[in-house]
C-alpha cells in the first residue's frame, strides 16, 4: 500500500501548491459568499456554488464515517483531522491518511467492550443512506437549477471557487486509496466490486458507507 499513500501525498502537495501558487486571485466578497453560504441565505448565488458547497460538509461526513472508531495501527486519533476537514477539507485531511500505516487486523485485538454511542452513529449504514440522499439533492439542484456557464467562467478567476473545486476532487480521488488500504487490511484481499463501486465519484462511496457491514471499533472516540 505504499504507492497508495505515495499518491494520497502527491495528491495533498499538488493541492497546496495550486492553493497557495498557481490558484486566482481573491475576490473582495468571498467572505459575504462564505458566510451567505453557511447561514443559508442563498438568495441569488448560482445553485452550482450552493451544492458544491455542502458536498463539502458531505465529504467530512464520509471520511468520519470510515475513520472515527477504527483505531487499529494507529498513531495519531483521527477526530482532530476530521474536524479540521469541515473547515480545510483536504488540507487537513490528507496528511492523516499518508501517515496512517495499514497494519493488518491481527496486529491490534479488538476490544471486546460495547461500542459507544459515539462510534455506534459513525458505523451506521443508516449515516451513508442520509448522506446519500443529502447528495442527490445537491447534486440534482446544481444540475437542474444551476448556471454551469457562470460557474465556469468563475472558476479560473475566482480563488474560493477553484480551491473549493480542487479540494473537491482530492477528496474526491482520495477515497478509492483510503478505501483500499481498509479492505486490505481487514480482509487480506482486494474485491473488485467494491473497487469499481468505489472509483464512481462521491456515490460510490456513499454507496459502501449504506451497505458495509459493520465493523469493530473500541469504545473511545478515535
Amino acid at each position: 500500500m505504499v504507492l497508495n499513500r505515495l499518491v494520497l501525498a502527491s495528491l495533498w502537495l499538488a493541492l497546496v501548491i495550486f492553493a497557495f501558487g498557481f490558484a486566482p486571485p481573491s475576490d473582495p466578497k468571498t467572505l459575504a459568499l462564505i458566510k451567505a453560504l453557511s447561514l443559508g441565505q442563498w438568495q441569488n448565488i448560482n445553485p452550482v456554488i450552493i451544492a458544491l458547497f455542502n458536498l463539502m460538509g458531505i465529504w467530512p461526513m464520509a471520511y468520519a464515517g470510515m475513520l472515527i472508531g477504527d483505531r487499529q495501527g494507529r498513531k495519531f486519533p483521527a477526530w482532530p483531522f476530521v474536524v479540521g476537514s469541515f473547515f480545510f477539507g483536504a488540507f487537513a485531511l490528507l496528511p492523516y491518511l499518508v501517515f496512517w500505516p495499514p497494519t493488518a487486523q491481527t496486529d491490534s485485538p479488538a476490544s471486546n467492550s460495547e461500542p459507544s454511542k459515539v462510534n455506534k452513529f459513525w458505523q451506521s449504514p443508516w449515516l451513508g443512506r442520509i448522506l446519500f440522499l443529502l447528495a442527490i439533492a445537491c447534486v440534482g439542484g446544481a444540475v437542474l437549477l444551476g448556471n454551469w456557464g457562470d460557474y465556469w467562467q468563475q472558476l479560473p478567476t475566482n480563488q474560493f471557487i477553484a480551491v473549493m473545486s480542487s479540494d473537491f476532487l482530492c477528496l474526491t480521488l482520495a477515497f478509492p486509496l483510503l478505501l483500499a488500504q481498509y479492505l486490505h487490511r481487514e480482509q487480506g484481499t482486494r474485491s473488485l466490486p467494491i473497487a469499481l463501486m468505489a472509483m464512481v465519484p462521491l456515490f460510490g462511496a456513499l454507496t459502501y458507507l449504506s451497505i458495509r457491514p459493520n465493523f469493530e471499533v473500541k469504545d473511545q472516540i478515535s
